[in-house]
C-alpha cells in the first residue's frame, strides 16, 4: 500500500464544482464536528469557509492548547552542502543556476555547531542539495556523529533514501525526516522537475513512508506554496499526513507550509498564496488533525509569523540561515532562498514570551 493509491483517489476529482455547491450550512457543519472526515477538510479550506475564520480560529486555539500547551518549539537549519544533480525550476540549487557550491568539512560542521549551540537550541534540522556524490550517507552519518555532542534531536532534509538508508541513520542518532513533495499535481510536478532523480514522482511521494517504516522518531511534510492551487495542494498534503498518521501512530507527524521566497534563478510563484491563505490552511488543518504539529518557518515575515502564535503553530525556526556555513564561517556560500524573518534566537524567544506562550529549546532526547 502506498499513499501513492490514495492520492490517485482525488487526483482527477473536481474541487471547483465541489466547493461551488457549498453553503454556510455545510461550513458551519464541518466547523462543528468532532471528527472531520476528508470532504468537511475540503470544505474548511473553501472560498466560502473564508469568513468564518474566527469560528475556526476559536476552535483551532482550542484544540491546540489541549492537544500542546501554549508552548513553541523552536530548532534552526544548518546547511552541509548545497550541491545538487536536479533541475528544479523553482529551487536555488538547481544544477544550472550558476552559485558558489560549498560542503563543510568535518571541522566545519563542528563549528557551526559550536555556534548554533550557543544560543540554547538543542533541536536542529540538517540540510544538503541532492547530490548522493557530493553528501554520500557515510558524510551524513559522520557529521551527525558531530552534531549529536551539541544536539539532543538532529532532523534530516536531504535527497530520498531508502528504508534501510533511514535505517543506518536512526542508529548513529537521527530522529527526524523533513521531506517535501514540493507539489501534488502530478503533471505540475513532472513540467517543473526538469531533470535528475527527483523528477520520479512516486518514488518521491513514498518517501515519508519510507521514514516512518525505519522508526523515525518524527516525519514532516509539505507542499511548497504557490506551484499550484493553494487549496488542492493543502488537501493533499493533509490527507497524505491523515494516511501517515493513522497508519504509523507511533511515529510524530507534521506539516510546513513554506511558500516560494525570492532566490538565484527567475523562476516565480505560479499561484498567490495571500497571508489570511496560510491562515485558512493552517485552521483547516489543526481542525482536521487536532494532534499533527505545524511548522512555519522564517520563509515568513517576523510580524505575520507572531499572529500566528496561538492560531495553531506548534514549531517556528529561529535564527536561520540558508547559506553553508551561514551561522559560524566566514566564507559563506549561497542560499537556497531569502529569509524574511532574520530575527535571532533571543529574539524570538522574547517575542514568543511577550504572546503569552512558553518557548522550548528541548522537547526530547534520544537514549
Amino acid at each position: 500500500m502506498s499513499f501513492y493509491n490514495e492520492y490517485i483517489k482525488y487526483r482527477d476529482f473536481d474541487f471547483e464544482s465541489f466547493f461551488k455547491e457549498l453553503t454556510d450550512e455545510h461550513v458551519l457543519r464541518a466547523i462543528s464536528k468532532e471528527i472531520l472526515d476528508e470532504y468537511d477538510f475540503m470544505t474548511l479550506l473553501s472560498k466560502r469557509a473564508e469568513k468564518y475564520l474566527e469560528e475556526m480560529a476559536q476552535k483551532a486555539q482550542k484544540l491546540t492548547l489541549q492537544h500542546f500547551g501554549k508552548v513553541i518549539f523552536l530548532y534552526t537549519p544548518l546547511y552541509l552542502a548545497n550541491y545538487c544533480v536536479n533541475q528544479c525550476a523553482y529551487c536555488g540549487f538547481n544544477i544550472t543556476n550558476k552559485i558558489t557550491r560549498k560542503k563543510l568539512r568535518l571541522d566545519e560542521v563542528k563549528s557551526e555547531a559550536e555556534a548554533i549551540a550557543k544560543t540554547g537550541l538543542k533541536h536542529i534540522l540538517i540540510l544538503t542539495g541532492e547530490s548522493k556524490e557530493k553528501t554520500p550517507v557515510n558524510y551524513i552519518k559522520d557529521c551527525v556523529e558531530i552534531l549529536k555532542k551539541y544536539f539532543s534531536s538532529i532532523t534530516i532534509e536531504i535527497y530520498p533514501l531508502t528504508k534501510e538508508e533511514y535505517k543506518e541513520l536512526v542508529l548513529v542518532g537521527v530522529d527526524g525526516v523533513t521531506v517535501y513533495q514540493e507539489v501534488y499535481n502530478e503533471k505540475t510536478y513532472d513540467k517543473i522537475h526538469i531533470k535528475g532523480p527527483k523528477k520520479d514522482y512516486k518514488f518521491r511521494i513514498d518517501t515519508p513512508e519510507r521514514a516512518c517504516r525505519a522508526s523515525m522518531r518524527s516525519v514532516n511534510i509539505g507542499a511548497l506554496l504557490g506551484l499550484e492551487d493553494w487549496r488542492s495542494e493543502s488537501f493533499f498534503t493533509g490527507i497524505h499526513a491523515n494516511y501517515l498518521q493513522n497508519k504509523y501512530p507511533d511515529t510524530e507527524i507534521s506539516i510546513s507550509l513554506p511558500r516560494i521566497r525570492p532566490h538565484s534563478g527567475n523562476f516565480q510563484s505560479i499561484f498567490n498564496v495571500e497571508d489570511k491563505n496560510i491562515v485558512q490552511i493552517m485552521l483547516a488543518l489543526r481542525l482536521y488533525m487536532p494532534r499533527v504539529g505545524i511548522t512555519i518557518s522564517t520563509r515568513e515575515r517576523a510580524e505575520f509569523r507572531d499572529n500566528l502564535i496561538g492560531l495553531g503553530v506548534t514549531k517556528m525556526s529561529a535564527g536561520s540561515s540558508t547559506k553553508v556555513g551561514g551561522h559560524a564561517l566566514e566564507e559563506e556560500s549561497d542560499g537556497q532562498f531569502d529569509i524574511s524573518d532574520a530575527r535571532s534566537v533571543e529574539e524570538m524567544r522574547m517575542s514568543i514570551y511577550k504572546k503569552g506562550y512558553q518557548p522550548v529549546f528541548k522537547d526530547w532526547h534520544a537514549i
